[in-house]
């Protein structure tokens, strides 16, 4: 399940160095394989350790990037990829401001990662998300309240490439303790089936009282 989407992959996958902890998520990837939904497992950093094909199928359109690609890191997916708001609706409120808030979080647990200082030098080059990153994201958890920082239960805006599923879902973080034990989360975004159109009623024919052969609609012939 080592999903590729655009090419290889910039850096190396996640691998815990334990025997157990790798025949575990050999497992739990095929547990993942069977869920229908996208579903995602990664570490701190964002840095992709499992992906279904169903996280792979949400993707497969966006085209391939040096650093962002969906199936690599996820937060740098959503923050850099040009193409992340083609899938992510509302991308900059549902997506991006969240995402910031959990990156800013992660810093403050892990200031010294190197990786997340990459990702950390990646926003200071960009001014405007600098600027969000800095000023406005303390205004905005201000307003809108630290649960809509959350990820598990947010219904989010999203893009199926596949016309059968709506225009939103539901996140959801599903995380077992041994994937916490190893440093890992999950999240599925649990897709709602698009709403079928109306049908077309057919207009009730009612024959006239004592007529013959006539729709109601078309005038009888005069005697």
């Amino acid at each position: 399940m080592a999903f590729q989407a655009g090419g290889q992959r910039s850096h190396p996958r996640p691998v815990p160095e334990s025997p157990e902890a790798r025949a575990y998520l050999q497992d739990y990837a095929t547990l993942l394989e069977a869920v229908p939904f996208p579903s995602v497992v990664f570490d701190h950093r964002w840095d992709v350790v499992l992906a279904n094909s169903a996280f792979e199928m949400l993707f497969r359109s966006v085209a391939p990037h040096p650093t962002a690609m969906p199936g690599d890191n996820f937060l740098r997916f959503v923050l850099f990829h040009p193409d992340a708001a083609m899938i992510l609706g509302e991308h900059e409120s549902s997506w991006c401001l969240p995402m910031l808030a959990h990156f800013a979080a992660a810093v403050e647990r892990h200031g010294h990662d190197h990786g997340l200082q990459a990702i950390r030098r990646e926003i200071a080059q960009d001014p405007i998300m600098d600027a969000a990153y800095r000023h406005g994201l303390p205004h905005w958890i201000r307003s809108v309240g630290p649960g809509a920082v959350e990820h598990d239960g947010a219904v989010r805006p999203l893009l199926h490439p596949d016309p059968r599923w709506g225009t939103d879902c539901r996140v959801v973080g599903e995380t077992p303790k041994t994937l916490q034990d190893m440093g890992y989360s999950r999240l599925t975004l649990v897709l709602r089936e698009a709403p079928r159109p109306a049908a077309v009623v057919p207009r009730t024919v009612r024959r006239a009282r004592g007529a013959t052969g006539h729709l109601s609609v078309v005038p009888s012939p005069p005697d």
